[in-house]
């Protein structure tokens, strides 16, 4: 029998909080889930700062690899048999579900934005590399892994695959809100998954939804709304967020200063001269960072080790509604009193902004294209979601911003020109910037 089609001789389970099981049949599956690239996201949290806000969110990248791939599998299953569907397909799109993630290195997009890195690119990397997961992928064909790396890329020609994957209802998508919300235990996340997935159809680009499941789309679109406000971008993860962010670019300044580390950032120092090897990235995880934070706590540097302190022990920075647009006379002049008073603003001052927008409709051309929700009415036309459904026209295409200022309040305690504590407090506290 080819690797290919060969099957375990009893279907594995692992239990899982959010789909019950997770079952994997195929040998292919298995291999990947134990080679070494897979079981490093063990050590890469699904949430990076969350659990210093929502103190349950301790899951990993790899609990959410595991189901996005048992929510395509399931998908798979419903779509047997019907048309536009080919199963050759299969163990393509299963591969591709599973390893969707396998480049995201330690606190994910914080990491990335500090070292100029892209985690997609690593994925690829990882599968197209010297990798075993490389070498799984090649038993089943020459050319395999450059398959399922296109799909990851979204370059692959067959679109229905890649939807499944990466559209604005994939299995990604579904997986994450139901686990993240598990996890941090609020009830937003939650929609009817089953029904979704019993009217999803294949057509000939793409998955769409059966016009009688509007109702539970509307509820999933809903659900990721609120879950982006409500704990993604939750200003308290943000401002941990900030912390390390701050943190690593004063590693990186100390390092280009030719400052004497106690501890010398061993691992770091490939990313500090942007020359990072695909062996180097894979060795790099939480662990490893939490352990360079936990000791420079020791350091001399008074920037590296407060920050070091605040990110580990929770002292976290406070924050006021800003306007960036409106507010950058009262930014100048903030930075100002703050080195008056002998605090730097490049790490103790800052502007963080989130935005997203929840659904959008197909416009061909712009730099993002999002392809829209399609529901399959009755007389087998398509219409897309918006047209149809009050609530999602109401919030199509609105991209929603949220500016805030972090400080440490501590600090201002201990300034003591009292006309600076003023003018720094009124300008924080005034009528237009309220906490």
């Amino acid at each position: 029998m080819a690797y290919k089609d060969e099957q375990l001789n009893e279907e594995k389970v692992f239990k899982d909080p959010v789909h019950r099981y997770v079952h994997v049949r195929d040998r292919v599956i298995w291999d990947l889930i134990a080679t070494p690239e897979f079981q490093r996201l063990r050590r890469i949290k699904q949430l990076g700062t969350t659990n210093i806000t929502f103190h349950g969110a301790e899951h990993s990248r790899f609990n959410h690899s595991l189901g996005v791939y048992e929510i395509v599998r399931r998908i798979i299953n419903n779509f047997q048999g019907r048309p536009h569907w080919n199963n050759e397909d299969r163990l393509l799109c299963m591969c591709a579900a599973l390893l969707h993630d396998l480049g995201h290195g330690p606190f994910s997009h914080s990491f990335e934005k500090v070292f100029k890195l892209d985690h997609e690119f690593y994925t690829q990397a990882i599968i197209m590399g010297d990798t075993v997961v490389n070498k799984v992928l090649e038993r089943v064909s020459p050319g395999f892994a450059q398959e399922v790396a296109d799909v990851i890329a979204k370059t692959h020609s067959n679109k229905l695959v890649i939807s499944l994957i990466s559209s604005q209802i994939d299995a990604d998508r579904m997986d994450y809100l139901q686990r993240d919300a598990y996890f941090t235990g609020v009830s937003y996340g939650h929609f009817d998954m089953e029904r979704i997935l019993r009217v999803m159809r294949p057509i000939e680009d793409q998955v769409v939804i059966k016009s009688s499941g509007m109702h539970a789309v509307e509820d999933y679109i809903m659900s990721r709304y609120q879950m982006y406000w409500q704990v993604y971008f939750h200003p308290v993860t943000r401002s941990a967020e900030v912390i390390l962010t701050k943190i690593l670019h004063r590693a990186k300044h100390l390092y280009e200063s030719d400052y004497n580390f106690k501890l010398q950032p061993t691992h770091f120092l490939s990313f500090f001269l942007g020359k990072v090897s695909l062996k180097e990235y894979l060795k790099l995880d939480e662990s490893i960072v939490h352990y360079y934070f936990q000791l420079w706590q020791e350091e001399e540097d008074k920037i590296l080790r407060d920050l070091c302190e605040r990110f580990m022990n929770r002292r976290l920075f406070k924050y006021v509604e800003f306007n960036p647009n409106k507010q950058i006379s009262d930014l100048l002049r903030l930075m100002e009193l703050f080195r008056e008073a002998g605090i730097d603003p490049e790490y103790y001052l800052v502007v963080d902004s989130s935005s997203d927008l929840p659904y959008d409709f197909y416009r061909p051309g712009e730099e993002e294209e999002r392809l829209p929700i399609h529901l399959l009415m009755p007389n087998g036309s398509l219409k897309e979601l918006s047209r149809q459904s009050d609530i999602v026209e109401s919030i199509s295409g609105k991209k929603r911003t949220d500016h805030k200022l972090y400080f440490p309040k501590d600090f201002l305690y201990t300034i003591k020109d009292e006309k600076i504590i003023e003018e720094i407090e009124r300008i924080l506290y005034g009528k237009e910037m309220q906490s």
